[in-house]
């Protein structure tokens, strides 16, 4: 298949035959769901729905793909609400026509709002016991935190693609430079820090809440990592109401799992990383007909004028003390 359109052979005939393969009889209605990196689809099945993850084809190894399942097995194991692949014959990773694929029982909930100290400290428990279950031992095909790649290559990248209007190549260039020296200092005063297996990009939008709490689901980003990089996305607004978010889920976490306290320097740059990165991830996947329609402001200098003023806000905040929380 090609990489230029990796999806161009998945029809619906594929996405019907491979829940089929499963073992579900469908009945034909197939909605996509969002997601960029893959293609997510709720299919009809007897009896209700399931949900369908084909992955996007050279992504992922086949055993970095079963590491993520097997942590979500495990997880699950624990009667932790993450949402794990469906086992059938014995494996959770299957194959169609080049494509693998999982499937997974379909979960309803609502977006998360976090608005009381009470949601807050659930959330924080439900991240202590899978950070208490990650930590017994690390990933070995699956990636670790790589600030690198992350910072420095993918500015890079952006800058070789000829994406950046004329009048802002300079500013970007040293803009990016600076972060990277500045999150390279953060990572260097905390000195050594613990790597556990993390989500990876847990975020609102990976966590579905109901009556009965949060559970998590797209565990596609899980790596090895420090923990505060599962928490520090959860956090909205000023200095001091992000202070008081953390101080409730560390509240929380803290009856399941240690936290180390010197990763609250992290949290600055690790969002410096990540809005370095997450453009560099857009502008790589541009050929992927998805992301033009997902993305049709990447080609307008408006945007980039904004990321690059939000970078130079973001060197600034490195600056600054890290929050203080008291639990």
């Amino acid at each position: 298949m090609s990489d230029a359109v990796p999806y161009e052979h998945l029809t619906p005939d594929v996405i019907v035959g491979a829940v089929e393969n499963c073992g579900f009889e469908a009945t034909g209605s197939i909605l996509g769901l969002a997601s960029y990196e893959n293609r997510v689809y709720q299919i009809g099945v007897e009896g209700g729905f399931v949900v369908a993850k084909f992955y996007r084809p050279g992504r992922w190894s086949t055993d970095a793909i079963l590491e993520e399942h097997e942590f979500a097995l495990e997880l699950a194991a624990q009667d932790i609400p993450v949402v794990a692949p469906i086992v059938h014959d014995g494996d959770s990773l299957h194959e169609l026509d080049g494509y693998r694929f999982a499937v997974y029982e379909r979960r309803g909930g609502r977006w998360p709002e976090l608005g009381t100290s009470d949601d807050r400290e659930w959330l924080g428990r439900f991240l202590g016991r899978i950070h208490a279950v990650g930590a017994m031992r690390r990933f070995v095909e699956r990636p670790t935190l790589d600030r690198e790649q992350m910072g420095a290559l993918a500015a890079e990248e952006v800058l070789e693609g000829d994406w950046l209007p004329p009048h802002l190549v300079a500013s970007y260039e040293r803009v990016t430079e600076q972060l990277v020296d500045a999150v390279e200092d953060c990572f260097a005063e905390v000195g050594s820090y613990r790597e556990l297996r993390i989500h990876g990009d847990c975020h609102r939008n990976n966590v579905l809440w109901t009556d009965d709490g949060p559970h998590f689901v797209d565990l596609d980003d899980c790596m090895n990592g420090p923990a505060v990089q599962d928490l520090w996305l959860f956090l909205a607004g000023s200095r001091d109401e992000m202070a008081g978010q953390l101080g409730d889920m560390l509240e929380g976490y803290g009856k399941f799992a240690d936290f180390d306290y010197r990763e609250l320097k992290l949290i600055e740059a690790l969002r410096a990383l990540r809005l370095i990165h997450y453009t560099a991830w857009i502008t790589r996947r541009w050929h992927d007909p998805a992301f033009p329609r997902a993305f049709p402001w990447l080609g307008e200098a408006r945007y980039w004028e904004q990321h690059v003023q939000a970078l130079l806000e973001q060197r600034a905040v490195l600056d600054e003390e890290p929050l203080a929380v008291v639990v």
